[in-house]
């Protein structure tokens, strides 16, 4: 480089690196695959600080336990076939069968919608019984619990409703595989907090 070119540089502008002259990624992942990640460690990290508070609060002796409302167990299911569906369109769709990876990305998000509408039939049925958020620090605890991982379904549902959008128009399946996959990483990660927080509600 001439010292004309080196003292007229403006090293304050961008330059979009040219191929092969700089990493794509520090982690060697798409950035999306990166920021889910760190969002599921984060939203790990929340549930926990949250289930160790419910397992020092029960220990007080105001704690009434709840009994199991039975179609906590149906909901479970429905979260399990959802996330079965999905790992079969991801599937699907790294074979590059659209037809099967678009019909089991819709289904999932339908057994989701499901798991989402039963959870409210049963904070439905434990107000009805008496047993609403002030009732007793037990029920403030399953409503905060099962509301806070509702929220996160919704979430994924949000995400979800654009790539059903894509793979329902003429998308190309190449430009959707990340977003299947993305998906399909987030409802396995629900599904598991779903399963832990089922059981510590059940065993308590």
């Amino acid at each position: 480089m001439s010292i004309y070119k080196e003292l007229s540089s403006k090293p304050w502008e961008y330059r979009a690196p040219t191929e092969g002259t700089a990493l794509e990624s520090a982690f060697d992942l798409a950035p999306e695959k990166v920021a889910l990640r760190l969002f599921m460690v984060v939203a790990g990290v929340i549930f926990s600080l949250v289930g160790v508070t419910y397992y020092v609060r029960l220990d007080l002796g105001d704690w009434v336990p709840l009994s199991d409302p039975g179609l906590l167990w149906w909901n479970t299911g429905l979260l399990v076939v959802g996330s079965v569906c999905l790992q079969i369109s991801r599937n699907a769709a790294f074979a590059d069968n659209r037809a099967k990876a678009r019909s089991m990305f819709i289904l999932s998000g339908l057994f989701s919608a499901a798991f989402v509408t039963g959870q409210w039939f049963v904070w439905q049925q434990l107000t009805a019984a008496g047993l609403g958020v002030n009732t007793n620090p037990a029920s403030a605890f399953f409503f905060l619990l099962t509301g806070l991982h509702l929220v996160h379904v919704l979430g994924g549902l949000w995400v979800w409703s654009k790539t059903a959008f894509r793979l329902l128009g003429k998308a190309d399946l190449a430009t959707v595989k990340l977003s299947i996959e993305l998906c399909t990483s987030y409802w396995h990660f629900l599904l598991v907090l779903w399963v832990l927080l089922f059981a510590a509600l059940a065993n308590t």
